[in-house]
């Protein structure tokens, strides 16, 4: 992360060699963003944050010191790493953990990878702290609801007057005639910085991301976000409330803490999602990348000799693909690594996150899962068979889907919601694992307050409880 130093760093889902056969993909860059001096209060001219540089892992370290612990490798190798160097290095990268056995029985063992890098994650190491003083937040305030302007009013107060702080709105909340009329909130009105969604990148300037609303609040902010993602603070102040377990009575006390560090935090995982259009296709429809009320224009590339243009962009709930309008059934195949796995039939697939498990996955009957587990989810809308059931695979996968030969209609297909667009023969949506997760700050800890969303928000195993048996002699349980 640039702004702040997890305990718990990110898990790197997606596996090496794949990234080296996409090093010109910015998001495996891996390369910390460098600060200017200090400037103007500016989106595109970010002020002076002293952002610490990113703690990047020397994978040739860290192969070369797990080499000398694998299995099979001779004990009278030579190396230059001392058991105490390993030992260091250990600590200081891999905090998720012990490492999985390796071995099983006397002679069996898993075949050593110098390029994987596997390890199981330790909740209780996932800690937030500050290398420096965060400078720069960023508020998100849902729209077009009047209930959140006297909360909004009171944090911002708080964040530049007591905190003395930059704080980031976004310029239609500036606009609101509702704030503009307020003499009283003038003075901090005019302290604040403005951006534009989708002209504006403030991607590299933020500390801090606050949102009050609901969960749609946090997937927005985590859409504006395509790389790295700042940790974020939700309160709970929509309908749902899933993914915001602050509640805004005591957000100076909370703010605070957050403010001294030392947090638990949740490693919220993405989806890294490409959807590869044939240029006909897109010409012949018209359709182009425009501008959307909920979520930034998405990267995309053009590759003129091949005929196809890329978007990419990054999901925290799920990519849908269904349908649409039609009446057939949707027809699409199924890849996972390049193999064939299923055709679906039906009105769609979800594919999710642990996060997005809980959403749509959940209303389509699959499980529910902690958003800790590293896993991808494969849920069929509809299927028209009764033994296609909800799987899950392993995080760092890649899974393809793309229209079958045979299938009578087009497909459509939607990320957390938004930036729809129709499918045809030919298109490829590859799915996998992001590198760039959010880290959502927890209010007491990623185990308790999972549970608690659970049964506060939907009603999981809440029922009346079972009267105990009386003590009359007369019950059926009597003595011998």
């Amino acid at each position: 992360m640039d702004n702040f130093i997890s305990a718990a760093q990110v898990p790197v889902y997606e596996h090496l060699d794949r990234l080296s056969e996409h090093n010109s993909d910015p998001e495996e860059a891996f390369q910390p963003h460098r600060r200017q001096g200090r400037q103007e209060k500016s989106p595109k001219e970010p002020m002076d944050v002293n952002v610490p540089q990113e703690r990047n892992v020397d994978q040739e370290q860290v192969h070369r010191s797990r080499d000398e612990q694998l299995p099979g490798r001779p004990e009278n190798t030579t190396t230059t790493e001392s058991p105490k160097r390993w030992d260091r290095c250990r600590r200081g990268h891999f905090l998720h953990g012990p490492y999985p056995a390796t071995h099983f029985g006397p002679k069996a063992c898993i075949l050593p990878n110098p390029t994987s890098v596997m390890h199981i994650q330790d909740p209780a190491s996932q800690r937030l702290t500050w290398s420096k003083p965060p400078v720069n937040v960023l508020v998100i305030k849902k729209i077009r609801d009047e209930s959140l302007l006297e909360p909004f009013r009171q944090l911002c107060r708080f964040l530049v007057e007591e905190k003395q702080l930059v704080v980031y709105v976004e310029k239609k909340v500036v606009e609101d005639s509702a704030l503009s009329n307020d003499e009283a909130f003038h003075t901090i009105r005019n302290q604040l910085c403005s951006f534009r969604e989708g002209y504006d990148d403030i991607s590299k300037c933020i500390d801090l991301i606050v949102c009050l609303g609901g969960d749609g609040t946090l997937l927005y902010a985590s859409s504006l976000f395509q790389g790295s993602v700042p940790p974020v603070m939700a309160f709970h102040l929509g309908s749902l409330g899933f993914l915001t377990p602050f509640k805004f009575e005591s957000y100076k006390t909370e703010v605070t803490k957050v403010f001294e560090g030392n947090a638990a935090i949740v490693l919220r995982s993405r989806l890294k999602v490409k959807v590869v259009k044939d240029i006909k296709h897109v010409q012949e429809t018209g359709n182009k990348y425009k501008v959307e009320e909920n979520g930034l224009v998405p990267q995309s590339h053009t590759d003129k000799e091949a005929g196809t243009i890329t978007m990419q962009l990054q999901a925290l709930n799920e990519v849908v693909v269904d349908r649409g309008p039609s009446s057939y059934l949707s027809n699409v195949d199924l890849y996972l690594d390049g193999r064939l796995i299923t055709s679906v039939q039906g009105d769609g697939v979800i594919v999710s996150t642990p996060t997005g498990s809980t959403a749509y996955a959940a209303a389509a009957g699959a499980s529910m899962i902690h958003p800790n587990v590293p896993a991808i989810m494969v849920t069929p809308i509809c299927p028209h068979s009764l033994s296609f059931r909800p799987i899950v695979v392993p995080a760092g996968v890649e899974l393809m889907i793309m229209l079958s030969p045979d299938a009578r209609n087009t497909a459509w297909v939607s990320f957390d919601g938004r930036k729809r667009q129709e499918i045809q023969h030919g298109d490829r949506i590859k799915i996998t694992t992001s590198c760039y997760p959010v880290p959502c700050i927890c209010c007491h800890d990623l185990v308790y307050d999972w549970f608690e969303s659970l049964a506060e928000c939907l009603h999981w195993n809440v029922r009346k409880k079972q009267t105990r048996l009386s003590d009359s002699p007369n019950s059926s349980d009597t003595e011998n």
